[in-house]
């Protein structure tokens, strides 16, 4: 097993009493995700970088550039549409989200806290080879199931058109991709330095999950979600690669896919269970 990857920077001792302002933040996006509640969380977020800021300006820094992410997401509706004007406006926010926060860390903080390590150096082992072909399989066998049963498959529009298939599919890999830019690589990261791994896997798991209920991962999914979130903090900290949990949320998207595809037309795609 490698060792876990080093923080993004050398650190100050935060406080623990700094885990509140960290899970207000992280809580600030159920509120504005998960409930659509806009003025409650945009008033818990305000309050929670405001006590961070009082118990050390390094965690207020981090957790502003969280809420700078968090802030900009809740501008527009992130419920699946592949409609081109929602197409290119969601598009644009998660781009945004991602960039702002960068732009912030580099330009006025001065640091380099947000990074995106691609590669780690080291040979993938068998565990992780393993985990690739796992990922997948366990998709092809929950998926169908969970969609189907639950009904959240409605929650995506039935599309038959072969473009409005192809913006699906590559909207699909484009929110995956973007997850792990701003929840494992941003949220988790800087979280990290200051409340340790699995507290700020926790937090970070709560902002996924928040956005991902909101996208039309709702009824039981967060039993799917939330463990899925957990393992891609997981295995940042063991890889150290962000090249490697995006393999692993693609190839899982991939069945996303095929699965919501399959619900909506039974027999279009006759690889499932379900």
């Amino acid at each position: 097993m490698p060792p876990p990857a080093p923080d993004p920077a050398p650190l100050p001792t935060t406080p623990r009493i700094g885990l509140l302002p960290a899970a207000g933040v992280s809580a600030s996006a159920y509120l504005l995700f998960g409930l659509q509640l806009g003025g409650w969380g945009h008033g818990l977020l305000a309050l929670s970088l405001l006590g961070a800021l009082l118990v050390s300006r390094e965690l207020a820094k981090d957790l502003l550039l969280i809420g700078l992410g968090i802030t900009i997401v809740s501008t527009t509706s992130v419920k699946a549409d592949v409609d081109w004007d929602r197409f290119f406006t969601i598009g644009t926010v998660l781009l945004l989200a991602v960039a702002v926060p960068l732009l912030v860390d580099r330009l006025v903080l001065r640091r380099r806290t947000i990074r995106f390590p691609w590669l780690s150096g080291r040979r993938w082992n068998r565990w992780q080879w393993g985990y690739i072909v796992a990922v997948p399989l366990l998709g092809w066998l929950l998926l169908p199931f969970y969609f189907i049963t639950s009904g959240a498959y409605q929650n995506w529009p039935h599309i038959t058109d072969a473009g409005e298939l192809g913006r699906f599919l590559v909207g699909v890999n484009f929110v995956g991709t973007w997850d792990e830019l701003f929840f494992i690589c941003t949220c988790f990261a800087l979280l990290r330095r200051h409340v340790g791994l699995w507290p700020a896997n926790i937090l970070q798991a709560i902002i996924f999950v928040s956005f991902l209920w909101e996208l039309g991962y709702q009824e039981w999914g967060p039993l799917l979600t939330a463990p899925f979130a957990l393992l891609q903090g997981w295995l940042f900290t063991r890889t150290g690669s962000l090249l490697y949990v995006l393999i692993v949320h693609l190839l899982f998207d991939v069945v996303v896919f095929l699965a919501i595809v399959h619900a909506h037309n039974p027999g279009m795609i006759p690889i499932f269970l379900v």
